[in-house]
């Protein structure tokens, strides 16, 4: 019983001391380019125009980046032939406003269902999954590696994390090494973000493979029982410090999803209270997410939830957080 004592009191001290170097890096405060993540099917899924919506993000919030996915499903709906409509209008209305784009492709793309792939590929054969999924690389990478909106390439998103979450009983992790080297080959000049959990990741394997780093960052969860789980105990400094030790510095270092939205887990905006979606996201949370997120060391800020807000701005006549990100994206004088 002596021997489990002093190991416990170690492992507290051990931990006690990880926190106050993490809390000791977290008071500098960094230089950071906002951005928003899209996507048409979640703005589709609350009842909008995804059209509207994603207009009234250029003209009224005026983002300097944005990040959207040219989604295998969406694209390749049926086999061998390509519908390249949405995402060429998306990259036309971003070149209209000098936004910058970064273009995921792959598998995986934001927003649920995690995998998005074409239902005709449930029954091929392995190889031949991989000969399909690669030959829609190359297409989307031929099609838009000239276009003027184009800044960065993703290559997958959240290839490697460690954990079932999603509806992705086909995807093809080993696949995620041919997609980068193709991807590299056709357009060597622009660089690719790999990204992985903030929370529950390493970041060893995409820090190796991708040029630039990006992070998840949710700061307040809802369990799968109902349950709110908060990291406001975790110090900014967790995160800066962990970039630091795979070798990727502040302009290397972004946060691809940073969490302006609530927390979801069998339910949606559209059967839920706002008491209910005030418990994980509300002006106060959202402020402070901001705040959070420019003391970790990332050179840019994609925003998670610019669906919600109009959602809310257009359905529940609640314009607290647009006006908010429109505040924070707009131009300090």
């Amino acid at each position: 019983m002596k021997l489990l004592g002093y190991t416990l009191a170690t492992i507290l001290l051990i931990a006690l001391a990880l926190w106050i170097v993490f809390w000791s890096y977290s008071h500098k405060t960094y230089d950071v380019g906002y951005g928003i993540s899209f996507s048409p099917d979640h703005a589709t899924s609350l009842g909008l125009d995804w059209r509207q919506a994603y207009q009234a993000m250029l003209t009224d919030l005026h983002p300097n980046y944005i990040r959207i996915a040219a989604m295998w499903s969406d694209i390749e709906s049926e086999e061998g032939t390509y519908d390249f409509s949405n995402v060429d209008w998306m990259m036309e209305e971003a070149a209209t406003y000098n936004v910058k784009v970064m273009l995921v492709v792959g598998q995986k793309a934001p927003r649920w269902p995690e995998c998005h792939v074409p239902a005709w590929v449930n029954g091929i054969e392995q190889e031949s999954y991989r000969t399909k999924l690669l030959a829609y690389v190359r297409t989307v990478v031929e099609r838009y590696q000239d276009h003027p909106a184009l800044e960065l390439w993703q290559v997958e998103n959240e290839a490697f994390i460690r954990f079932a979450f999603g509806d992705c009983a086909r995807f093809d992790q080993e696949a995620v090494y041919s997609e980068l080297a193709l991807v590299q080959h056709l357009d060597p000049d622009r660089k690719i973000v790999m990204t992985d959990s903030g929370e529950l990741a390493s970041w060893r394997r995409p820090s190796k493979l991708g040029d630039v780093l990006g992070t998840t960052l949710y700061r307040r969860v809802r369990t799968p029982g109902g349950m709110i789980f908060s990291y406001k105990w975790l110090p900014a400094g967790f995160y800066r410090l962990k970039a630091a030790l795979w070798d990727k510095p502040h302009d290397q270092f972004v946060v691809s999803e940073l969490q302006a939205e609530p927390w979801f887990t069998d339910s949606t905006p559209l059967d839920t209270t706002i008491e209910d979606m005030e418990q994980t996201m509300n002006p106060v949370f959202l402020a402070d997410n901001i705040s959070y997120a420019s003391r970790i060391g990332a050179s840019r800020v994609y925003f998670w939830g610019v669906e919600w807000w109009y959602f809310m701005k257009t359905q529940k006549d609640d314009n607290r957080y647009w006006a908010l990100i429109q505040d924070t994206l707009q131009p300090k004088k």
